[in-house]
């Protein structure tokens, strides 16, 4: 079929075929990949990994999305977005059956680390790309449809992870998930067949930014295993002090490339503008808070006994909570402008995460608490998830708005898969190393079991960084997002790249 050169046809030929396919395509990441926030510690059991290396194949997958996802969307525009999003099916697949038939030993840390790195390579291909198609092959109130279905998809899809992971690894085994996110591909990919191309217009004078790309990788991978492999190979080994000035020196050198350079993939020039500064900071610490579904789910699990589909049915709540309110929040945009609703969102957030620390309480005491908790969640991340990308794009030029969507949508990644690697690394390192975290029992009293002691006290500090997350979250909001917005109280609608912030 013919290319749609421009980007937009001449009629709408969305249907629900090519939409389901995205749909496919979306719930690839956020609800198969995502399950390794639960069945980490199957996983690492099975496979005979340690805890450290463990947490890496948790982290990896959001960090290459985040790496990746600017310049493949931007790559998808040349060369075509549903080609592109075909590569990001093809890759979920490769990478889904690596860690599918992952042998335990000596072989497994390979196979785990390239199957989740290729995870996330492929989300940063059907990220940008299917929303392009939405933007192309969708108008009016079906485009808003279509949106709204996306959305639900990626935040209902990250909300159902943990429960579905739970339940597909206690019943089948957690190999399973992998191979099922290999049908769903399948699936996908047969839906979007026949698709006709779509393009944006290219510019002349376009150059791949190759030096951008391959200083900010090499800073980004060498700072996540600072992260995640620190405290087992000594914060002041030679290794890590090396791999730390690795971070520094090609972080900077990255800065300088993309500061000089009038094709980078990162345009800083963007963050002279206060609020979409504001926006995507919070941005990046509101998704960082995904560490506390990991933390908690293995709380209850290494200290509670809890299998994981017990501790995944306790998400139950964020799950329909994320999917119900998720429309709410953009209501509440409409009335109240991007400010107030976001650090409502933020508030409810941080009180999930305050209800979780609980950790000294009987276990049946806290796993209330944790129902309670993942409700609110899900309502906070929902009440802020709309207000914050409208901040972000709003604020910017016309002109802008591409280059500031991929970076908002870049802060999501990397905060998840910084986020989830911090507090993991906290929760591995003080929970292995009872005597650090000992003083805690002293000023608080643990009921219940006392051989669990450590882990208990190794999540109350995990979640308190996660707290922290979301005070400097509201912080930013508050410096820099204006108090009433030029939008505030009206109703409008919303741009279809700026509805579906994850």
């Amino acid at each position: 079929m013919s290319s749609i050169a421009m980007g937009r046809p001449t009629k709408p030929l969305g249907n629900d075929r090519l939409l389901f396919g995205i749909i496919m395509g979306v719930i690839a990441f956020w609800l198969f990949a995502q399950t390794t926030l639960n069945v980490a510690p199957d996983m690492q059991r099975d496979l005979g990994l340690d805890a450290s290396m463990m947490n890496i194949a948790v982290a990896i997958t959001a960090l290459f999305s985040g790496i990746f996802i600017v310049v493949l969307g931007g790559l998808a525009d040349r060369i075509g977005r549903v080609k592109v999003m075909q590569a990001g099916f093809f890759l979920n697949m490769l990478g889904s059956l690596l860690i599918a038939t992952a042998p335990s030993g000596d072989l497994a840390t390979v196979f785990l680390l390239t199957g989740r790195a290729l995870q996330g390579l492929s989300a940063a291909c059907i990220m940008p790309a299917s929303l392009a198609l939405v933007k192309t092959y969708w108008d009016g109130a079906a485009r808003q449809r279509a949106v709204s279905l996306w959305s639900i998809g990626s935040w209902g899809g990250s909300g159902v992870c943990s429960l579905f992971g739970g339940m597909m690894a206690q019943n089948f085994g957690w190999r399973y998930i992998f191979f099922a996110s290999i049908v769903v591909s399948l699936i996908g990919l047969a839906m979007i067949k026949g698709t006709p191309e779509s393009k944006a217009e290219t510019k002349a004078d376009y150059k791949f930014d190759l030096a951008g790309l391959l200083t900010f990788m090499v800073a980004m991978v060498a700072l996540q295993i600072v992260v995640t492999q620190g405290n087992k190979m000594g914060w002041t080994s030679p290794l890590i002090m090396g791999l730390s000035a690795v971070a520094v020196i090609f972080g900077t050198v990255f800065f300088r490339i993309e500061s000089a350079s009038t094709h980078g993939f990162v345009d800083f020039k963007l963050f002279k503008n206060s609020t979409f500064t504001g926006a995507t900071l919070s941005n990046f610490l509101l998704n960082g808070v995904a560490g506390t579904l990991l933390v908690s789910l293995q709380l209850v699990q290494l200290g509670g006994s809890m299998t994981a589909q017990q501790a995944g049915a306790l998400t139950l709540g964020y799950a329909v909570a994320i999917i119900a309110f998720i429309r709410v929040g953009e209501k509440l945009l409409q009335r109240f402008g991007s400010r107030k609703p976001m650090i409502w969102g933020c508030l409810i957030t941080g009180l999930a995460i305050v209800l979780l620390l609980p950790s000294n309480l009987m276990l049946n005491d806290y796993k209330v608490m944790a129902m309670i908790a993942y409700t609110l969640f899900g309502v906070g991340l929902a009440f802020y998830a709309t207000p914050s990308t409208d901040a972000a794009l709003s604020s910017l030029p016309a002109n802008q708005a591409g280059s500031g969507a991929g970076i908002y949508k870049m802060a999501s990644s990397l905060g998840a898969a910084f986020g989830v690697a911090i507090s993991a690394a906290i929760f591995t390192a003080l929970s292995a190393n009872p005597e650090s975290v000992s003083w805690v029992a002293g000023v608080i009293t643990f009921v219940g079991r006392q051989d669990n002691l450590a882990v208990r006290e190794a999540a109350m500090i995990a979640l308190m960084f996660n707290v922290f997350m979301v005070l400097v979250a509201i912080m930013s909001i508050m410096l820099t997002v204006p108090k009433a917005g030029a939008h505030s109280g009206k109703s409008r609608t919303l741009p279809a790249s700026s509805i579906a912030p994850q």
